[in-house]
């Protein structure tokens, strides 16, 4: 495999444990520069558990975490956002009080070094540049979650993990976060979006992992899932209409 196609993420066995409840029972997988992997599942089936250990919200109890052939497993997640991996959160905490445009320049000090972050270009890219002045509390709900992505964004990501993005997203909004998506991923950057709605997935992904109890029990592209019996019973089945 050529450098430019070897994968920027491994996960090799991953195990997760709370308690005696194994959330994690030997995931693998990989990510390649420039891929878009959903991560999809029934409640409680491990996905965000999956994002905060690669991202260092967790460390793993068993198997592998590589980035960039390098063992990350482990690693504070300030450290992983240095060397490149940021990631969104289900329910955003942007700082209140500061600005949106303020909030931004935050994460990009905190981030890779590069050239000088165009902040207007990027508030624009995620329809916030009418608010870069405003403060992060007088959001809604969806403005906050773009927000979330600007912050991850600034800080220069090679990998990005995007975690229920789209929930709460009109048809109109949807449309423009999964293209938004995609100029990321031809600009080279790996995501690794976890989502329930099947409709933004087929959009945006270009393979996806179904996981079952901490376990991934397919890989592949959406619509071989969908043809998958496992799949069908223990996922799209129970998820049906959502």
């Amino acid at each position: 495999m050529s450098p430019e196609r070897a994968p920027l993420l491994r996960v090799a066995g991953l195990v997760k444990r709370f308690g005696g409840f194994r959330a994690l029972d030997g995931v693998s997988f990989h990510v390649l520069p420039g891929e878009i992997l959903g991560l999809v599942g029934p409640n409680g089936s491990g996905k965000t558990t999956c994002i905060n250990v690669i991202t260092g919200l967790y460390g793993p109890d068993a198997g592998s975490v590589q980035y960039e052939g390098r063992p990350i497993g482990g690693l504070p997640s300030h450290r992983l956002v240095h060397q490149g991996i940021n990631r969104t959160f289900q329910v955003p905490k942007p700082f209140l009080t500061l600005t949106v445009r303020d909030n931004v320049a935050v994460a990009a000090a905190h981030g890779r070094r590069g050239g000088d972050l165009d902040q207007d270009a990027l508030l624009a890219s995620v329809e916030l540049d009418a608010y870069a002045d405003k403060p992060a509390a007088e959001l809604n709900s969806v403005q906050q979650k773009m927000l979330d992505l600007a912050r991850a964004l600034a800080t220069r990501p090679r990998l990005l993990c995007v975690d229920e993005l789209a929930a709460g997203l009109n048809p109109a909004e949807l449309d423009r976060v999964a293209g938004r998506l995609r100029e990321l991923a031809r600009s080279g950057i790996a995501l690794l979006v976890v989502e329930h709605l099947m409709g933004f997935i087929d959009q945006v992904t270009d393979r996806v992992i179904v996981l079952n109890a901490g376990k991934e029990i397919f890989e592949g592209t959406l619509a071989d899932a969908v043809r998958d019996e496992r799949v069908v019973e223990v996922f799209l089945g129970a998820e049906h209409g959502t």
